[in-house]
């Protein structure tokens, strides 16, 4: 079966779907600052961040292995946030940029939707 059958077939929950949409959101947020960090060598972490959403979706549209998807989803995002933390170690929320705001509040939302679909897998 040819993949984009595959991908045109997937037939999604709402909940899904949402997690699809926080995926993308996170994802080319990461990229962009990666672009927007050359040639910082921080860049790197940050295409490299993006690039993991990306491999991540196209695992899950093609139907690969969701539950565990899921599951190493929930650290990787994460790790995310940790590691936005130590980075730009935010005092207050005047250090807290709408870009940034946006991404961490998209990342936990996306931490909890991972929590649920996972747990209605199981």
């Amino acid at each position: 079966m040819a993949i984009s059958s595959r991908v045109s077939s997937v037939n999604l929950t709402g909940l899904e779907w949402l997690a699809v949409g926080f995926v993308v959101v996170t994802g080319v947020i990461h990229l962009g600052l990666g672009i927007a960090f050359l040639p910082d060598p921080l860049a790197v972490a940050f295409v490299l961040a993006g690039a993991g959403f990306a491999g991540a979706l196209v695992l899950f549209l093609l139907g690969i292995r969701r539950q565990l998807l899921y599951l190493i989803g929930v650290p990787f995002v994460g790790a995310q946030i940790v590691a936005w933390y130590v980075i730009a170690q935010p005092t207050g929320s005047g250090d807290v940029g709408p870009l940034e705001a946006i991404d961490k509040v998209v990342q936990l939302s996306l931490i909890v939707v991972l929590l649920v679909l996972y747990s209605r897998e199981s």
